[in-house]
């Protein structure tokens, strides 16, 4: 199986993070602020929407496109989209 990757950023004093695990099936996980509130095996590669909210008053709802590549071992990447704007997610090394 290859290694994880992990994509993360803090927004509004929260921390927003995306893990992809790949393989035949792959599976996506969101955590907001270190609780995980998305789990999803997705098969095959392509666009995979993820959705979530950030506990403000009223909560603050985003979007979370997991880009896979369809041919080769190409890195996965994911774009936020919150308040009207979509930014790349940097990728995150652990250790």
């Amino acid at each position: 199986m290859a290694r994880p990757h992990h994509f993360h950023v803090d927004r509004l004093g929260h921390s927003i993070t995306v893990t992809v695990r790949s393989a035949p099936t792959s599976e996506i996980e969101l955590l907001v602020d270190g609780k995980e509130v998305f789990l999803q095996r997705v098969r095959g590669s392509g666009t995979t929407l993820v959705t979530g909210e950030l506990p403000e008053d009223p909560p603050l709802p985003f979007r979370i496109h997991v880009h896979q590549a369809r041919f080769g071992c190409a890195i996965p990447h994911c774009t936020l989209e919150i308040d009207d704007e979509e930014a790349l997610m940097p990728e995150r090394a652990i250790v």
